[in-house]
Order: structure tokens, then C-alpha cells, then sequence
């Protein structure tokens, strides 16, 4: 039973084995990360079974207006997770209550904006977004019920950014299995049990976010002997409040500006035609599962850091990023050789047509070595984000996107133009990411060499 107890226990990461504690903290986020990808996959089984393909384009097509509001959590959630860790590393138990108090409140505020605003803005957007009339209406029911519901979704993002930072990987995997679980059951009855078409599907959703986000709040009630939570420290704090911004800030913006760079490639990938289109889709799947690790291992090292930060152990924090980058590097090594050895048979679970296969493992074979590079990328900006540094990933991102995977992406497609590829070679998209993937790892190593990210802690 006390084993069980501390699974669910916050976990001081300043103690112990460096790689032990991190591998420890790394897997329940691994197991989230792959259950958040079956969570969607669910979704869209459900949605194209029961109600059609229209439906299933509906959804879609209200993506990019969720990921505006993704992009804003996820920053909040970033500098909480950061600031939480480095006071708990640091055992400031006065400014990890005022910085989880302002933390709940500014969720509380700026839900209660989304879910004023949400609703007026959602058929302008729609139609800024040239969303098809034969779905706009779809559209519009499945984004209002989700702007409705903006509590749930926001304090489910928060909450679980906070028990992450106090070491709790665990109690978050937990919710969010929860949440899945809860979700696909809602989905089928509300979907084909009462007919409720896409508007169903949101409010499952919104439903089962609303439970994990409830069952995070009476975790954090259960955790007071580390922090104090009461009506008068959910008074916003202007310093807690400012650094929560500037630290998530960079975050969000990171996030916002993939997205965007995303879209402009993804407007050179539509023009090689259909079958090409097809390949991305496939491609990014795998891609999907294969980045997990990467992801995972960064935010690990985020937590680690800012709790090594907080209680002054550099020598903790650069034993720990050696040791969690070899792990990365490990996994992502031998995700690589499975995409090389099994590549054909993954990619067989998503189409039988040959001639889609061929195309789509000469893609996979060229991005595979990337994910290795990727994993140090991750890695150490995690750690730069565990310092307090958000804005030099930040830049890095920008310069890796921007200014080299869409230069790079349209300069090798118009180089590569004949008569059998008009508008050039479908490798082009491929080869840019595998190149900035590459010269981020390089870049990011640079700047965490020099060191300056060791200067932003806040639990001075």
C-alpha cells in the first residue's frame, strides 16, 4: 500500500540518481503522451463511423481555431510548471502557494473571457478561415460548446502543468486515462446512442476534461503540507503574475509559429497532388508516436531542472542532462531502426495501396535519422526552460522554421521542377525537416554551452 501511496506522492527530483529519478518521472508522461494519441485516433474513428465524412471534415476544420486556444494554456501551463518546480526545489513554500494561487485565478479569468467572447467570434472565424458552407454550421455547434466548456479544458491543462512541477507525473497520467476512457464511452452514446451528431462529440469531451480537471483539484487540496491554498493567496500577485507571462509567453508564441509554419508547408505538400497529400498524413502519424519520446524526455528535463535550480544543485542539473540525453538519444536510436526494419508494416495499417507505401517509407527513411537529433534538441531546451531561459528555444524555434524549413522546403522544390514534377520533387518538404531538425540540435547545443540560461532562476 505505500508503494501505491507514492506512486501518487509528489517527487523531490534534488534527491537520488539523476537518470533513475528522471526515467521514474519520464514514464507516466510517456504512457499520457501515447493514451492522448489514441484519444484522438478514438475520436475520429467515432466521428467518421457514426455520422459520415462530413462530420469528420467538420472537426477538422475547427482545429486550427483550438490550437489558437491550445497555444494560450500551453503557455500558462509551461511557466507554472516552471516556476512551481523551482520553488519546490528550492522549499519556498510562501511563493509556491502565491504562484499557484495566481495561477488558478488568472485560469479562472481568462476562461471566463474565452467563454464570453468564444461564442460571438466563432462564425467569423469559421468564415476568415474560408470553412465550407456545407459544414460551417457543424463547425460553429462543435467550437461554441468548446468555448463553453473552456473550464475544463483550461484548468486540466493548468492543473496538470502544476502537479508535473511538483514531481507528480503519476497522478497526472492517472486523470488523463481517466479523461480517454471517460471520453470514448460519452462519445459512442452520445454519438450513436442519442444521435447527437458532431455537438456530441464536444460535449463528451468537455465533459471529460471537466471530471479530470475536478480530480486535479482535489489532488492539489490533498497536497496543502507543501503549499497553502486559501482565498487570500488566489489574489493575483503582480511578480508571480509578470513571470508566469514572461516564462509561457515564449511557449505559446513557440507553439503558434510551428502551427504557422506548418500550414505554409503544408500549402507546397497540396500542390505535388493527392497521393502525396496521403503520404503526409501517413507520414505524420508515425511521426506522431515517434516524436513522443522527444517531447516526453523535454519536459522531464524541465521539471528536473527547475526543482535542481531551485534547491541550488547545478551539479545535479548537468549530471542530469548528460544522463537524460543519452536516454533520448537511446530511445529515439532504436525508434530509428524500427522505422527502418518495420516502416512498410506501420505504414500498411493506414492504406493497401501499394504504390502509397513505397512513397511513404522513401519519406520515412529520410526523416528517421532526425528524430535522434531531435532528441537533443528537446532535451536541452527543456533544460534551458527549467532554468528560467523560455525565449532562447523560442528563437531557435522561429530561426529553424522560419527562416530554414520554409526557405528550404520551396527552394529545393523549385530546384528540383521537370517534366515528371512540375512543381518539383515531394522529397523537398522531407528533406527541409530533416535539415532544420539537424541544425537545431546544433544550435540549441551551442547555446546551452555557452551557459546563460543558468542566470534566469527565480528561486534566488
Amino acid at each position: 500500500m505505500l508503494k501505491v501511496k507514492e506512486l501518487f506522492a509528489p517527487k523531490d527530483l534534488t534527491e537520488g540518481t539523476p537518470w533513475i529519478r528522471i526515467a521514474e518521472f519520464s514514464i507516466p508522461m510517456l504512457l499520457g503522451n501515447i493514451a492522448q494519441q489514441f484519444y484522438n485516433t478514438a475520436d475520429s474513428i467515432i466521428v467518421g463511423k457514426y455520422i459520415g465524412d462530413n462530420a469528420l471534415a467538420a472537426v477538422g476544420s475547427a482545429m486550427p481555431v483550438l490550437n489558437l486556444l491550445l497555444v494560450l494554456f500551453v503557455g500558462i501551463s509551461v511557466g507554472a510548471g516552471i516556476m512551481v518546480s523551482q520553488y519546490y526545489g528550492a522549499k519556498n513554500n510562501e511563493k509556491l502557494s502565491t504562484t499557484i494561487g495566481t495561477c488558478l485565478t488568472l485560469t479562472f479569468l481568462t476562461s471566463l473571457i474565452i467563454m464570453l467572447i468564444g461564442p460571438l467570434v466563432t462564425k467569423p472565424l469559421l468564415r476568415l478561415l474560408n470553412t465550407p458552407a456545407s459544414i460551417i454550421d457543424w463547425c460553429a455547434d462543435y467550437l461554441t460548446i468548446f468555448f463553453l466548456g473552456a473550464f475544463g479544458f483550461a484548468f486540466y491543462n493548468i492543473l496538470t502543468g502544476i502537479l508535473r512541477g511538483l514531481g507528480d507525473s503519476f497522478s497526472a497520467l492517472i486523470y488523463l486515462l481517466i479523461s480517454t476512457v471517460l471520453n470514448v464511452i460519452l462519445d459512442i452514446w452520445f454519438v450513436a446512442g442519442l444521435g447527437m451528431g458532431v455537438p456530441g462529440v464536444a460535449l463528451a469531451t468537455v465533459i471529460a476534461q471537466g471530471v479530470s480537471a475536478l480530480l486535479c483539484v482535489f489532488k492539489l487540496l490533498k497536497m496543502q503540507d507543501l503549499f497553502e491554498l486559501s482565498w487570500d493567496l488566489l489574489k493575483p500577485n503582480r511578480q508571480d503574475s509578470l513571470a508566469l507571462i514572461k516564462l509561457g509567453l515564449p511557449s505559446g508564441l513557440t507553439q503558434a509559429i510551428f502551427s504557422l509554419a506548418m500550414i505554409m508547408v503544408q500549402s507546397l505538400t497540396n500542390s505535388f497532388g493527392e497521393l502525396v497529400i496521403a503520404c503526409n498524413v501517413i507520414v505524420m502519424r508515425v511521426d506522431g508516436f515517434a516524436m513522443m519520446p522527444n517531447f516526453t524526455f523535454g519536459s522531464a528535463m524541465t521539471t528536473f531542472t527547475g526543482q535542481n535550480i531551485g534547491a541550488k544543485r547545478m551539479d545535479r542539473v548537468e549530471k542530469g542532462t548528460i544522463d537524460g540525453t543519452k536516454m533520448a538519444v537511446a530511445v529515439s536510436t532504436v525508434i530509428t531502426i524500427l522505422i527502418l526494419v518495420f516502416g512498410r508494416y506501420l505504414i500498411g495499417i493506414f492504406t493497401d495501396t501499394t504504390e502509397l507505401i513505397d512513397l511513404s517509407m522513401r519519406m520515412m527513411r529520410i526523416l528517421a535519422f532526425g528524430y535522434i537529433a531531435m532528441a537533443i534538441t528537446q532535451c536541452l531546451s527543456g533544460v534551458m526552460r527549467g532554468a528560467g531561459d523560455t525565449l532562447t528555444p523560442m528563437w531557435i524555434s522561429i530561426v529553424i522554421t522560419v527562416f530554414l524549413r520554409v526557405p528550404i522546403a520551396y527552394g529545393l522544390a523549385y530546384l528540383t521542377r521537370s517534366e515528371l514534377y512540375p512543381t518539383g520533387r515531394p522529397e523537398s518538404t522531407f528533406i527541409s525537416l530533416l535539415v532544420s531538425w539537424t541544425l537545431g540540435a546544433v544550435i540549441t547545443t551551442i547555446y546551452y554551452r555557452k551557459g546563460r540560461w543558468r542566470k534566469h532562476s527565480l528561486a534566488t
